[in-house]
Formats: C-alpha cells, structure tokens, sequence
C-alpha cells in the first residue's frame, strides 16, 4: 500500500516536472503554426544578439539583462527617468509588419515599445518614432497629478488613447499587439483593439501639432525602420518578441522586360536593360516623358532611382502632356543641391515647395534613391531614401487628375536608371 502511495506521488511529481518543462520550452519560441504563417523571433532568452543601443553599434553593458527566467528586462535605476542602458532597437528594419510581445509591468512601470525608427544623431529615440505607451496604470491615475489621456497602456503615446483599458493586474503578463501596414497603425492589448490611426491625414497631422511631437520634422515620416523598446529608468520584462513581415499592398507598374502600359513622349531614349528601365539623352538633348497609360488620383507611389550622369530628371503626377510639354506637377530628381523630393508646378507657378537643404544629404548620388509620393486629395508628401522632404497641402492639385510621368531633362548627358516601381491606388 504504501509502495502504491509513493508511486502515485512520484507520478505526480513527473507530471509536474513535465508541465512546468513544457511551459518553459514554450517560451521564447516560434509555434509550428507561427512558423508556418512567417513569424520569426527577435528573442530566444539566452540571447542579444538581434538587438543593439540606439545610436550605438553594441547592445548596451548595464541597464538590461536577461533573468534567471529568460526574460529581457530593464532595471530600474531608482529615480533616473534616462535609465542605465538607454534605449535598444532591432539590428534589422521593418516596413510592414505585425509585431508582438509579452510584457510585465513593475510598480510605477514606464516604458514604450517604438516602431519605424531611424536613428538620428543628437536626437531622441521618441522625437521620430510612434509609441505604443506600457505603464503602471493605476499607479499613475491614482498620483492625479499629471493628465493620463494618451498617456496609458496601449495608448499610442501623447497623439490617440484606447478606446478601453484592457491591462491586467500589476505583476502579470500583458501581451502588446501592434499591426503596420503601409500607413496605417493599429495597436491591440490582450487581443482587444485599442486604437489605430493613418499617418499623412489631417487628422493625424492635427494630433501632431497638438503633441509634444510638433516642432519634430521627422516625427512619423519614416516609411520603414527599426523595432525600438524603451529604457525609462523603470523595470520592465519582456518576453516572446516577434515580429511577421506584412507584404505590400503595392503594385508593380513596371515589368522589367518591355515599356507595356507606358507611352514615349519626345525624341529622348526610354529602354530597358539588365531588367532595369533607362533613360538616356538622344541627339535632340530635348525634354523627354515616359507616362503610364493609365490615368491615377490618389495613390501611394515607390521607385528606385541612380543617377549615373547629370541626373536631372523628375516624377511628374496627375500630369498630362501633348508632344513635349507636360501639364502637371513634378517630384524633383536632380543632383545635390537642387532640391530632390521638392514639387514643381510646370507651365504654372513653379516651384510649391523646396525641402530644407539640410535634408539634401539623403541623397546619394551614383547610388540607388527610393522615393516615396503620397498623394490622397490635395496632400502631397515625398520622401527620399526613407527622410520625409515636404508635406503641403494645395487645392489646385486636389482637382486635378492624370498619368504619372518619368521626365528626361533637356540640355543633354542626361542618364538615370530606374526600378521597383510600384504604386498603391488609395
């Protein structure tokens, strides 16, 4: 009888040895099912290697560390809102993409979770970045000495709240959520939808001008980046990280092979070569336009561009053109200095806007560019290798429609290749 008792008991023991081995194997891995859908793990509890400091090379040597459990987790720093570490991003970027993560709040927790990032030389990680805010809730209401609107769990910081309060009780596990596709954000807390927000709109840009994040050029701008966790002096644990590459809703409107679904204006050379579209001065050194059949309003559009001569050329949109002479407005495309990413009114007002010239040095020259053009209505935003350039917005374009243009500039010794070009009808 007693030999049956200790067996039972042993039995017991295995099963519970066998549980808790099952949990902790269960951590900090990808599923079958995860695996199978494209997720893959920034995180494997043993582990830093995919992480770095921002603005550093290295992952930083005090302020974050991996527990006995194989949680990532930052100290605390006992007052020091800067914190020991400071903050870490993913060695690799995203653009689109579905990110996930397990995390543990400490009493007066406070940390974020920022995406997109681009690292800034003598700027902070959240003057560019959006944040999915991680706090200490009740802690924080119950001081009741500062406004917690935007401020709290799942809140995208200081711009949009949740439209509920989802955390769970301090000391356990919350798992954060946040959706990217193309510009549009959406932030999920224990599998509930918070809130989402699309950057570019006028509403957005009116939260902009209402946050701390006004006066910030760059703030929300970048079309890809890095994953970026907060040190705020506070501990946090983490857990389970991963992120699922979202693909782009884009559409290619060059094919690599032949000029199909595109028109010849002018005498200039348009062609394709090594599957790349080339445009070349001819022997009249004349303007010269290659524009898409089909008429487009509004519309994300992303292409690669290198220069390999002169270089001025431009993207002309809701243009139309007889022989030479193009009606429409046209994303620069010039060497240094003369204002890439700017837009120009041709036969009109001329130039709408110049980017800073501060801004000229994302250019690189000889090398491959990817320009960004975002036009909804009357709002027009550029970017150039990933740094916003302008954004306005003018009526007389909102009225117009028409073809999207790749100009050769007269003058001659002209020569730019393009690629990946892609476009988003919105």
């Amino acid at each position: 009888m007693k030999t049956n008792k200790m067996n039972y008991k042993l039995f017991i023991l295995f099963l519970i040895i066998l549980f808790t081995s099952s949990c902790s194997d269960s951590e900090n891995r990808l599923t079958s099912e995860e695996k199978q859908e494209g997720w893959k793990l920034l995180f494997d509890g043993e582990s830093t290697d995919q992480w770095r400091g921002y603005n550093r090379d290295e992952f930083p040597t005090k302020g974050w560390y991996i527990d006995e459990d194989g949680n990532l987790c930052v100290s605390k720093t006992g007052g020091d809102e800067d914190g020991f570490g400071g903050d870490i991003i993913t060695k690799e970027q995203y653009e689109n993409f579905e990110f996930k993560v397990d995390f543990m709040v400490s009493d007066t927790g406070n940390s974020g979770i920022l995406y997109r990032v681009r690292e800034i030389e003598d700027m902070a990680i959240w003057q560019n970045a959006h944040e999915y805010q991680i706090l200490d809730d009740s802690t924080y209401i119950d001081m009741g000495n500062m406004d917690m609107n935007t401020h709290l769990t799942g809140d995208n910081y200081d711009l949009i709240p949740s439209i509920g309060r989802y955390s769970k009780p301090l000391g356990e596990w919350n798992t954060a959520r946040i959706v990217l596709r193309g510009n549009h954000i959406q932030h999920y807390l224990n599998d509930n939808l918070c809130n989402e927000l699309t950057i570019g709109t006028a509403i957005w840009d009116t939260l902009v001008q209402r946050s701390k994040f006004n006066g910030y050029p760059n703030f929300g701008r970048f079309a890809s980046g890095h994953i970026g966790l907060q040190d705020h002096g506070h501990l946090i644990k983490f857990k389970n990280l991963k992120i699922k590459p979202l693909p782009s809703s884009f559409i290619s409107i060059f094919n690599g092979e032949n000029l199909d679904g595109w028109t010849i204006y002018g005498t200039e050379k348009w062609y394709v070569e090594d599957d790349l579209l080339v445009c070349a001065s001819g022997p009249d050194e004349q303007y010269g336009y290659l524009a898409t059949d089909k008429s487009y309003k509004n519309f994300d559009l992303t292409l690669e561009f290198k220069q390999e001569a002169d270089g001025n050329s431009g993207v002309f949109f809701r243009s139309s053109i007889e022989g030479t002479k193009i009606a429409g407005w046209q994303a620069e495309v010039a060497p240094p200095g003369l204002y890439t990413g700017g837009i120009y009114e041709s036969y009109g007002r001329g130039w709408l806007i110049q980017p800073d010239s501060t801004l000229d040095r994302s250019l690189k020259m000889g090398d491959w560019n990817k320009m960004r053009i975002y036009v909804n209505r009357n709002h027009v935003i550029t970017w150039l290798n990933g740094t916003q350039m302008v954004n306005f917005h003018d009526n007389k374009i909102g009225e117009a429609s028409g073809s999207i243009a790749l100009q050769i500039h007269d003058g001659g010794g002209i020569k730019v290749k393009w690629r990946d070009i892609k476009v988003k009808e919105l």
